[in-house]
């Protein structure tokens, strides 16, 4: 299965595997920290980007792959006829993932008419994809300050402080709130829950239910749409914003996927839970971002003169899997880490603390894959050991069938037993940190449009902590949801147009985004 290289690097993890189960490498300084990144993070490489040069962003730089999307031609024009309006909604929710069906739910419970629309099916997001686990603070020994500190440095300082405040502080209502809806954490024999270590953190707080944990509050939260007969359309995409004449957001232009037929949506709010852009394959990286990740609500964000921010701040999770083939790109949960699996070099040496934050240990792979030419090659990707038998010596046999069943179940189909065989890996393009500017009320810069979820910017400042992301769809989630009803409810519907096009001045002929990136 493996190369004689392979073969060789493997013999020498295993004779080192007692030697660093001793002694891992130390946490680095921030300094330290900073110059790697600078060196080696993809966020830093300058050819990479390139600046705006129109919208509430120019001037600023974005990826190339995004900025071609940000300015290029919307499939409608200022002068195209509408098509017929079919529905007038209070409360208009484009995406489908666990930001939308939370703002959905509160939507509908601070009383507003509700449709939410998705170009998958309801529940097909990133949210599902998710492993390892939620942020939220639950134990006697840790706070919501300790939780802010850490997600403040993680995030380099440059988070939003109230917007992060705001995460931090709702993080155990929002945990009671699943409980109470029917979420399965994990809990000991007691019944008392489960909690661990995130990159990052200085404390247990890691809430998760298995390694399928995004599934399972996905499951719930699906449940609970379906039981309150909110109205979900799926298999189709936002093809462009409507606005009032004043500017305000005012629906949207919707086009059924499967025939290619239009249709027009009245809605006196709208919120934009979209997800990210990691299908947009930045610098050529796979994903582990579901197909439907294309930045569609950026760019529709972008056109109606929604201001952006950090949106040149992307996070490339550190362990994507290199071998099997098949699975290039997806995502080994950071709870492998936190359990104790640590990276390891092909000379069998562990390079960096498992739990550095996430974007100082992508650098610090990619710096032993190339500057210090201590990684492999396995069909030309470059990669390092990820060394999963650690975690049964740390805490005995058993322990990966129980904490990481989905990971065990997922190697084990091309013959590889994880409690015994390390797995190759490498940095894989994960999340969106920058997006839609939002105050905490996830109100945009634009009359009548809110915004939830990894489609958003400002909250995680430019690196996002494991497990703040499923806490930040469903806080921000729900806050949309209430706010965009409070706001509905003051207002009438007004006249849909497409006037905000007519001062849109497209650069390139990149079409809007709107339906899966290839693979």
């Amino acid at each position: 299965m493996y190369s004689e290289q392979l073969r060789r690097s493997l013999a020498l993890v295993e004779a080192s595997r007692g030697k660093n189960l001793e002694q891992q490498p130390p946490r680095l300084t921030e300094t330290e920290r900073q110059e790697l990144l600078q060196q080696f993070h993809p966020d830093y490489r300058p050819d990479a980007f390139v600046t705006l040069t129109h919208g509430e962003n120019a001037g600023d730089r974005v990826p190339t792959e995004l900025a071609a999307l940000l300015q290029g031609t919307p499939r409608l024009s200022a002068t195209a006829a509408l098509p017929p309006i079919t529905e007038r909604v209070d409360v208009l929710i484009l995406g489908g993932g666990g930001a939308g069906a939370a703002a959905a739910l509160e939507a509908q419970a601070y009383g507003a008419t509700v449709l939410l629309v998705t170009k998958l099916r309801l529940g097909d997001s990133n949210t599902v994809m998710a492993e390892g686990g939620m942020q939220a603070v639950s134990q006697p020994t840790d706070s919501t300050a300790r939780h802010y500190l850490d997600s403040f440095g993680g995030g380099h300082f440059a988070a939003d402080p109230v917007l992060l405040g705001k995460l931090v502080g709702e993080g155990p209502e929002t945990l009671s709130w699943l409980t109470s809806l029917g979420v399965n954490f994990d809990r000991d024999k007691s019944g008392r829950l489960l909690t661990t270590h995130g990159g990052g953190t200085s404390r247990k707080r890691l809430h998760a239910a298995k390694d399928r944990t995004g599934a399972e509050l996905m499951r719930v939260l699906r449940d609970e749409v379906w039981h309150r007969r909110i109205p979900v359309l799926p298999y189709t995409a936002a093809v462009e914003l409507l606005t009032d004449r004043t500017g305000a957001v005012a629906g949207a232009v919707l086009q059924n996927m499967k025939t290619g037929e239009r249709q027009a949506v009245c809605a006196k709010t709208v919120v934009l839970a979209t997800g990210g852009a990691g299908q947009l394959r930045c610098q050529g990286f796979p994903t582990t971002n579901h197909g439907g990740a294309t930045a569609d609500g950026l760019a529709l964000a972008y056109r109606v003169g929604a201001k952006l921010t950090d949106a040149e701040s992307l996070q490339y999770h550190p362990t994507g899997i290199v071998f099997p083939t098949p699975l290039l790109g997806h995502l080994v949960t950071e709870k492998a880490r936190a359990l104790g699996a640590q990276l390891i070099d092909a000379d069998g040496n562990a390079f960096v603390h498992p739990l550095e934050p996430r974007d100082v240990t992508a650098a610090a792979v990619i710096r032993q894959c190339t500057a210090r030419q201590n990684g492999l090659s396995v069909e030309g990707h470059p990669a390092v050991w990820l060394d999963t038998p650690m975690i049964e010596r740390l805490h005995g046999i058993g322990t990966i069938r129980s904490r990481l069943p989905a990971m065990q179940q997922q190697f084990a189909r091309f013959g590889i037993d994880i409690r015994t065989q390390p797995i190759l890996v490498y940095p894989t393009l994960h999340y969106q940190n920058g997006g839609i500017r939002i105050n905490d009320r996830a109100e945009t810069t634009v009359s009548g449009l809110f915004a939830a979820g990894e489609v958003t910017g400002g909250i995680h400042g430019k690196n996002r902590l494991m497990g703040n992301a499923l806490l930040d769809i469903l806080v921000y989630g729900r806050t949309a949801g209430r706010s965009a009803a409070a706001v509905a409810a003051d207002k009438d519907f007004a006249e849909p147009t497409l006037g905000h096009l007519a001062d849109y001045t497209p650069q390139n002929s990149t079409p809007s985004p709107m339906i899966f990136a290839e693979n």
